[in-house]
């Protein structure tokens, strides 16, 4: 027989590398296992059934992932051994290089009957079917979403990331660029290519981008006339510009002229005054007389002082220059600021409208979840339901008036995933009992277990109307026709009402009936469970 003293090859290596085993899980749940599970093949640590087994020296057993979990940062007291009180050093000591991989107990498990956990799924095999084949694998099991973090069924997963995923990434139609879901609503608001409708013409699928060159050339586009510079007040159609201007070219002429003539008056301002022989005002610069004939010291002089006076001008003109420089450039930096403001405003304005959004579709998740609430409070679990109505008085008369005929109760349920059920009633009657009396109806509804239940519905139902002395209740029962459509199988949400149209007469809820205090009334129903 060979040894293998010489090369250093044990059974505490082969633990070692078994422990260092890579992708290990914690236990397998025990509401996996279809029978009841042992103690054997419980794990010390997780208490779930064992995953790879491993048996420390002292004889308890760890799931592979356990255990390098519990030794990860060296030797450790076995707390099983100390809630047992058999605690014995060293024995109780985990240690990794003291651990073995418990092959026998991995063999046991392996054969032990195990069902699926997920809803929906029947799938049923051995432990080492469901380790190898069906977890994380089955279509029922609930994964969460990466892109949006929601717990879907992974069945589902493909849908949801193609159509209902609020991050998946989505394409503008119209631009082609790539958007998340959440944010292509807003860039509609912005996008150059979005088409538009002008309401002036009526002509569509204008893009964004070329709708205002539309707009100036749209024939039935309004704008103010061109002469509205100097007073014309008319918005006329692009396409009637032309007519306008021929048939208002006197008033136009009328409005030119004070213009040109304070025009002509700036261009020669001298020409009346060289002409008056008087003392006149020259732009604040002196007072001079007109030349007369025969006054050649003062046409002498006169060049002198027009020189003086351009120069002064000259000087004046390029400080003005400078002002309307100075000017240019603080208007263009107010221009840009405003370009910069309006973007800003604009980004902020499609937060807040996305923002409304969300705050929308919160208010409807909040009412549907506060509509599940209140169906919940109400619901019950055994067959047995009473039925609390309130403000008779007023709902009666709404039924006399043909407002509302009937109402339903919330729904209640043979057991938790038995038939779901609710009742109708008419306050004035239905059919034979309109106007007479209440009428009763029994609705088998659309559950969601419905594939595991028998069908037709054939359990007895009994109906009462609960005298509030305790007293003499009005009763009726009925077993179900299994030959209706009212108890096959529901199909849509609720099946058609079977029942007593003539359960109890009016004339029973008049005065101080027993039945009728406070303006309440109290219906019960009870379905008979024997056979379920």
């Amino acid at each position: 027989m060979k040894s293998t003293a010489g090369c250093g090859f044990s059974w505490r290596t082969m633990a070692r590398i078994s422990l260092d085993s890579q992708n290990s899980l914690p236990g397998i749940p025990l509401s996996v296992l279809s029978v009841p599970m042992e103690n054997k093949y419980k794990c010390q640590q997780c208490l779930q059934v064992l995953r790879k087994p491993v048996q420390a020296q002292c004889g308890h057993r760890f799931c592979v992932h356990c255990f390098k979990l519990l030794t990860s940062a060296g030797p450790k007291p076995c707390e099983a051994c100390r809630q047992e009180e058999i605690y014995e050093e060293p024995m109780s000591i985990l240690n990794s290089n003291e651990a073995f991989p418990d092959n026998a107990a991995g063999r046991e498990i392996a054969s032990l009957p195990a069902r699926c956990l997920n809803q929906g799924c029947s799938w049923t095999g051995s432990i080492k079917e469901y380790e190898a084949q069906h977890e994380g694998r089955c279509e029922n099991e609930r994964v969460q979403c990466e892109a949006c973090q929601a717990s879907i069924v992974l069945k589902d997963k493909d849908r949801h990331n193609e159509r209902e995923c609020e991050a998946r990434t989505l394409n503008c139609k119209y631009c082609k660029v790539a958007f998340n879901f959440k944010d292509i609503k807003a860039h509609d608001e912005i996008c150059l290519k979005f088409p538009l409708q002008c309401k002036d013409c009526g002509k569509k699928k204008i893009p964004r981008e070329k709708f205002s060159d539309h707009i100036k050339s749209c024939v039935k586009s309004k704008s103010a006339c061109p002469f509205s510079e100097v007073g014309c007040k008319t918005v006329v159609q692009n396409g009637k510009l032309s007519d306008h201007e021929h048939n208002s070219t006197m008033e136009h002429l009328r409005l030119l002229l004070p213009m040109v003539l304070t025009m002509t008056h700036l261009t020669h301002p001298r020409s009346e005054a060289l002409g008056s022989g008087e003392l006149q005002e020259d732009s604040g610069l002196g007072l001079y007389r007109a030349p007369e004939e025969g006054d050649g010291a003062a046409a002498a002089a006169q060049p002198i002082d027009l020189e003086k006076k351009v120069i002064a001008l000259e000087n004046i003109v390029c400080v003005l220059n400078r002002e309307v420089e100075r000017s240019s450039l603080t208007l263009e930096a107010f221009a840009h600021q405003h370009r910069l403001d309006q973007e800003k405003i604009e980004n902020l304005s499609n937060r807040v409208r996305q923002l409304e959004r969300t705050v929308t579709m919160r208010d409807l998740q909040l009412s549907e979840t506060e509509q599940l609430v209140r169906e919940l409070q109400n619901c019950t679990y055994d067959g047995i339901f009473v039925w609390k109505i309130t403000d008779f008085s007023r709902r009666r008369q709404e039924a006399v008036a043909g407002r509302t005929p009937a109402m339903f109760s919330p729904a209640f349920y043979s057991s938790k995933y038995g038939y779901k059920m609710c009742l109708r009633l008419y306050l004035n009657g239905d059919g034979t009992g309109r106007g007479t009396h209440l009428s009763l109806f029994f609705v088998v509804m659309k559950g969601k277990c419905d594939a595991l239940l028998k069908w037709p519905f054939s359990q007895k139902v009994t109906l009462m109307l609960l005298d509030q002395n305790n007293r003499e209740h009005i009763i009726d029962a009925f077993r179900p026709d299994i030959s209706s459509t009212s108890f096959q199988r529901p199909i849509s949400e609720m099946n058609i009402a079977s029942g007593c149209p003539l359960f109890c007469p009016l004339a029973k809820l008049a005065g101080k009936s027993p039945y009728l205090r406070d303006d309440t009334i109290f219906i019960k129903a009870i379905v008979d469970l024997t056979g379920l």
